[in-house]
């Protein structure tokens, strides 16, 4: 990791839940030819970072579509990375005159919102679903293009949930560090440090707790934290407490006024780190998003088994039935109901069912994106979603 790339990548994902562009076009990566491959992503400045350092030694063009400065899957998602911001990047870039062939590689997770069909109806050039992470990128090239299911599927290895702890700790410990100075200037320093250790325990410590995890059902606890099954707030808010007082008792300034104060601090803090914890996380939908209780059903009729769901999954919740030509779900459970099968699926085989049986078509998937809170604002059977 050289000096440039780890400055961006510290200070970045310190800043991760603000958007942070670069210049969108065209970048030459060392010594491309007309046969080179083109590689498309978003103008999330980390992104392209990892990108530019993940081909390195591989000649190749890579087109930098305007995203707003969001990363891939949460700007197509949101109706931010869309066709017209593909289409746009190829059409001003000038990679026409530069290449023979007219294959463009996309970041599986654009798939959410950015249509393949559409982007060859309206340029002529042939979208192609690289792998979800860029470290990926160059033994998919060497492999003409294959995707094995390590390569779709998205993960939370403990590198990304020690990002995510850094990504939440820093801006939060920030504010609350500005506040207090002019209330309890004394107490900033444990403050700070108390936002990072509860912050890294509760991302760090994901694989212990994350089967308790659940996406379904109503809420319990206050209206804005989402307590799920578990009571996970509450179980690190213990542990909190006990550090506490087995802090207070050996640095011999334990009392009940120094319990009560700062069991509030951390209880706040508690409840802000891990107001959408699952949403923070790539294998869980937002505990705030009404999506969650959404099933993808498959129309057998329609289904002809092409496999352009299996092969925008991050969950890897599909398998195709070669024999049959029809595709199957035998990992549904898994399901963090992102809708890219539904975007990308040229029969409109597959759509959204609510609990109450209402169903969201395909078109609509399509036209209307989710806001921050989960929300597409359409109007489903009679109700509002």
């Amino acid at each position: 990791m050289n000096l440039h790339y780890f400055i961006i990548y510290i200070v970045e994902t310190m800043l991760r839940v603000f958007p942070i562009p670069c210049k969108t076009g065209l970048v030459k990566i060392g010594n491309p030819n007309i046969n080179s491959p083109v590689i498309l992503t978003c103008n999330y400045h980390l992104t392209v970072e990892r990108v530019k350092r993940a081909i390195k030694g591989i000649d190749a063009y890579l087109l930098v579509a305007n995203s707003k400065g969001i990363n891939v899957w949460c700007s197509a998602t949101g109706g931010l990375f869309t066709n017209h911001d593909v289409i746009s990047v190829l059409k001003t870039s000038g990679i026409e005159e530069l290449v023979d062939h007219k294959n463009v590689i996309l970041p599986q997770l654009a798939a959410t919102g950015v249509e393949a069909k559409i982007i060859k109806e309206k340029t002529g050039w042939k979208v192609i679903w690289g792998p979800v992470y860029a470290k990926n990128i160059p033994l998919f090239l060497k492999d003409n293009f294959i995707k094995t299911p390590k390569m779709r599927e998205v993960e939370f290895p403990w590198r990304q949930r020690v990002e995510m702890a850094v990504a939440w700790a820093f801006p939060i410990s920030a504010v609350l560090a500005i506040i207090m100075t002019a209330f309890w200037r004394e107490a900033i320093f444990p403050v700070v440090f108390l936002v990072w250790i509860i912050s890294f325990l509760i991302f760090v410590s994901f694989p212990v707790y994350s089967r308790f995890l659940k996406t379904g059902g109503k809420r319990i606890g206050f209206i804005f934290f989402d307590f799920g099954r578990g009571g996970l707030q509450l179980i690190i808010w213990t542990i909190s407490m006990l550090s506490l007082a087995i802090y207070g008792v050996l640095a011999g300034n334990f009392s009940w006024g120094f319990i009560l104060s700062w069991g509030f601090i951390s209880f706040v803090v508690v409840l802000i780190l891990s107001i959408d914890l699952m949403g923070s996380t790539p294998v869980y939908k937002s505990g705030l998003h009404d999506d969650r209780l959404l099933k993808i059903t498959l129309d057998g009729d329609k289904c002809k088994g092409v496999g352009f769901c299996e092969e925008v999954c991050p969950r890897d919740c599909f398998e195709i039935d070669k024999d049959r030509h029809i595709a199957t779900m035998p990992r549904a459970d898994q399901c963090v109901q992102c809708g890219a099968c539904i975007v990308q699926c040229p029969l409109n085989a597959l759509y959204f069912k609510g609990p109450k049986g209402e169903i969201i078509l395909p078109e609509t998937i399509r036209k209307f994106k989710l806001n921050l809170m989960g929300k597409r604002f359409v109007k489903v059977e009679g109700k509002t979603k």
